[in-house]
This record gives structure tokens, sequence and C-alpha cells, in this order.
């Protein structure tokens, strides 16, 4: 899914939904990353562009980047529900 370029992120693909969870990866387009309420991690990709994963559960939104909230609303076999706005 394409998020506003305001945070920081390119398009996000869920690579998982297992588990309770919801496993997600994206590239970077800004300077830095931030995630809170979520596990997450970074890494640099080999074609040199950066790129992020991060795994959520049903439960509080997050926040990536101080910008975007993320909220994974349901979780039903091998679907969920997600719920992107601005943080704040």
């Amino acid at each position: 899914m394409t998020v506003p370029d305001a945070y920081g992120l390119g398009p996000i693909k869920v690579t998982a939904i297992a588990g309770g969870r919801v496993d997600m990866v994206a590239q970077l387009t800004g300077s830095g990353y931030s995630v809170s309420g979520c596990s997450g991690g970074g890494g640099v990709s080999s074609d040199g562009g950066g790129g992020v994963g991060f795994s959520c559960g049903e439960g509080p939104a997050a926040t990536i980047n101080d910008a975007m909230s993320l909220k994974v609303v349901d979780i039903r076999d091998e679907a969920a529900v997600l719920r992107i706005q601005p943080a704040g």
C-alpha cells in the first residue's frame, strides 16, 4: 500500500500474516527511521537503498517516524485490517 511522502516510507508491503502478527517491509524515503509500539528494525538492501521491516500485532497503534500511526485492527486467518493515519 502506498503512503504519503511525509511519512518517510515508500509503499508498505505485507510479507506475512501469522501467529497474531502482520509482518511488513518498506523502503525508506527520508533520512531517518523510528518505530514505537511494534517490533521493528532496519537494514540496507543489496542495491544500496535503505529498507526496514516491522511486525505488529493487534492492539494499540504504532507510531512510525513520528509521523504515521499504524494500527492492526483485526487479524483473521490470512487477512488483516490495517488503519494508517497521521500520528497525533
